[in-house]
């Protein structure tokens, strides 16, 4: 018997075949014992019928606990009524090890807290399981974009001297000698020397912020894919966030329905947001839209804002009201911005950047900038943010030999898994969160 795996099943219709897994859940129908089972591919429905496998076996059938770790052979038979269209009419069982000791999530409800303390055993579990297997789509997917448009994967190191966006939500760490660094909040600036080496680059690696939020949109670790491109303009950027968030609203589409499905998740804004033709209005329109809501929808709860105030997650939310897709909000006030964003030309109260804000309620999912490449306009916005101007001689390289204008932007994994698989917290989009509240497993 050739051994195989649940998700290519579909290719063994009539043989039979040999399955390595473990035991979701069984229940009994009188001479048949119907068993769930999962090999880490799929799950599948095994059926054993009295008098189709040995006495033994059958009795066997129906005395396994639940994440019994076992052997099952058997004919593949199609069956409409199954999930996957497939099922396996057993012939043998061979038990491999059985758990010591209860299993502890069982099918009856659980809070949440009690599956975030067994989450290395919720990840067996069939949402935790589709949500990490779009999430493995989607880094892969990630790669081949940039691949194929002739991008460097550049790594940028995890330990810094210093802040990207300010000091406020670092972890700092101690070296030698009484000697400081910081986990990393983004790979940007290495990104950017990068970009001026290669042409095109893009990080893609975790990155840390030292928030006490207990939000469902934050965590203390997460990954970030970071872009960066020579002679890039802003106009350049945002088409480049556009044709990557269509094609990973696609590819999803195309190669993860089973695992959607099992999510429950409604597919139509991510069909049109793999048309692309993402909507745009500015910071200014943006704050006239959320206070004509305020005004219109007392219900959203959403505070009214004055221009230069930044936005929180109600009314990111609140933006996308109204879009069946992503959209873009650009051109923030430079004071509410990092100190490495370009002027507006056309008003230099504003900075040439944007923030894409993913529809649903799910709000950012990239934010990114045209980059100063002025030396002594650099140089000064780094004094404006008090920042040390020696931890950034580098940086300041970047602009005294060769410098281009360029651009880039910073793509958050999970915010982007949370919003594709339409689930509410971005804890569920990792496989170990790391939040305020929480450290293990």
């Amino acid at each position: 018997m050739q051994r195989v795996f649940i998700e290519e099943i579909a290719k063994y219709q009539g043989q039979e075949v040999l399955l390595r897994g473990w035991l979701v859940g069984r229940r009994s129908k009188g001479k048949i014992h119907f068993l769930q089972l999962r090999d880490g591919s799929g799950f599948i429905q095994a059926t054993a019928f009295k008098g189709e496998l040995t006495e033994e076996d059958f009795e066997l059938a129906d005395h396994l606990p639940q994440e019994t770790s076992l052997e099952a052979w058997g004919v593949v038979r199609a069956d409409s009524r199954a999930p996957g269209g497939f099922e396996l009419a057993l012939r043998g069982l061979k038990v491999v090890a059985r758990p010591s000791q209860e299993y502890p999530i069982t099918p009856k409800e659980h809070g949440v807290d009690f599956l975030m303390d067994h989450r290395h055993l919720y990840l067996r579990h069939r949402r935790a399981w589709a949500v990490l297997r779009v999430r493995d789509e989607i880094e892969r997917a990630i790669h081949d974009f940039f691949h194929q448009r002739g991008f460097l994967r550049l790594d940028a190191p995890i330990l810094t001297p210093n802040a990207v966006e300010g000091t406020t939500d670092l972890f700092e760490v101690d070296l030698f000698d009484g000697e400081k660094a910081y986990l990393s909040q983004s790979g940007q600036l290495y990104a950017e020397a990068g970009a001026m080496a290669f042409g095109k680059v893009y990080t893609f690696g975790p990155t840390f912020r030292a928030e006490r939020s207990k939000t469902r949109r934050h965590l203390l670790e997460f990954w970030m894919v970071e872009p960066e491109v020579a002679f890039m303009t802003h106009a350049e950027n945002l088409a480049l966030q556009e044709e990557l968030v269509a094609y990973l609203a696609g590819r999803v589409l195309e190669e993860k329905k089973l695992e959607l499905e099992m999510l429950e998740r409604d597919t139509t804004v991510l069909q049109t947001t793999a048309q692309g033709h993402f909507p745009r209005i500015t910071y200014t329109q943006a704050v006239e839209r959320i206070n004509r809501l305020a005004q219109e929808k007392p219900e959203l709860g959403l505070a009214p804002l004055a221009w230069g105030d930044d936005f929180g997650a109600p009314h990111e939310a609140a933006l996308t009201l109204g879009f069946d897709r992503p959209v873009f909000v650009e051109k923030y006030p430079a004071a509410i911005k990092a100190f490495y964003m370009q002027p507006d030309p056309e008003d230099p109260r504003l900075v040439l950047n944007a923030d894409l804000l993913a529809p649903e309620g799910v709000g950012e999912i990239i934010g990114g900038s045209e980059r100063i490449h002025d030396p002594e306009l650099l140089r000064q916005k780094i004094r404006e943010h008090n920042l040390p101007e020696a931890v950034f001689d580098w940086y300041m390289d970047l602009r005294l030999y060769g410098t281009v204008p360029h651009a880039g932007f910073g793509l958050g994994l999970e915010r982007t898994v949370r919003w594709i698989c339409g689930i509410e917290h971005i804890r569920e989009a990792i496989p170990f969160p790391r939040m305020y509240t929480r450290m293990r497993p």
